[in-house]
């Protein structure tokens, strides 16, 4: 045993002086070290506490808002203008430009090429300066495409836009008829689709002369019509199969989905006008 003396035999805050105390070095470190720890155990505990009130309060802004089930609007969609346009059970709102085919049916959920029959789906309303949700999955080596500002219904590849649907996942760099392209004409930026037979979430802007594709989450095209002014010529100096330079394609028209050879599956279809 060894004897500890105080550097201050003072008591704070008070005029008598502290006896010496014998004390236990060794004692005196575990002490310490069961202090700390219960501090270390009480802060961790506020933590939590805190950290589940910030999560579960109903009015907090930091909540992560949760998706809506599919082919439905979430309140904070709703709140924000959009609008469904599948319901994931009937065609109500679109037509086919083939009015008996067999080709296009709903398979749990989601609207689906079944490779039955030919025709191109397509919204009954047109649409000029939009957001567009829409989530899509192929079969493997599956051709398709989502087209917009389509003008007229019996020449789609002509008078509208489209946003190549291809069973391209794994190819780099992606080329001009890749998933994502605005095709053949501007390449996606990376290869953002997953293999066939699953899903991907795509978001397209359209805004006057400006296009935009996010892909899974990763911005992939991000394209000015007003710097193609040439028909069958790109911005890079490339050729394109198009009659009409970009720049003068129509700037209002519906949204299609193409029928190309294999089968894919279109759900959770929603647009905003801007």
């Amino acid at each position: 045993m060894q004897k500890v003396y105080p550097a201050h035999s003072w008591c704070f805050g008070c005029t008598q002086i502290i006896p010496e105390i014998e004390v236990d070095r060794q004692d005196m470190k575990r002490a310490t070290i069961l202090i700390a720890s219960a501090v270390v155990a009480l802060l961790c505990s506020q933590a939590a506490v805190l950290a589940a009130g910030a999560c579960c309060a109903g009015g907090s802004s930091q909540a992560v808002p949760t998706r809506a089930p599919d082919n439905t609007l979430s309140a904070e969609e709703k709140a924000q203008g959009w609008k469904l346009l599948f319901d994931g059970k009937t065609f109500d709102g679109w037509a086919c430009t083939v009015p008996d085919s067999k080709g296009w049916v709903i398979d749990n959920g989601a609207m689906c090429y079944n490779v039955q029959g030919p025709g191109y789906m397509y919204t009954k309303e047109r649409f000029g300066d939009f957001e567009l949700k829409i989530d899509l999955m192929v079969a493997k080596g599956t051709n398709s495409g989502v087209f917009f500002r389509w003008d007229d219904l019996n020449d789609p590849v002509q008078t509208g836009i489209e946003m190549q649907v291809l069973d391209s996942a794994g190819q780099n760099p992606p080329g001009k008829h890749a998933c994502g392209a605005i095709y053949d004409v501007l390449a996606p930026s990376e290869n953002a689709m997953k293999p066939a037979m699953e899903w991907n979430s795509v978001l397209l802007r359209c805004r006057g002369q400006y296009i935009s594709v996010t892909m899974n989450g990763k911005r992939i095209i991000q394209m000015d019509l007003n710097r193609y002014r040439e028909p069958h010529k790109n911005v890079d100096g490339t050729n394109n199969k198009f009659r009409t330079a970009y720049k003068d394609m129509p700037r209002e028209g519906h949204i299609g989905l193409q029928d190309h050879g294999g089968m894919v599956w279109y759900k959770n279809i929603k647009i905003r006008k801007l």
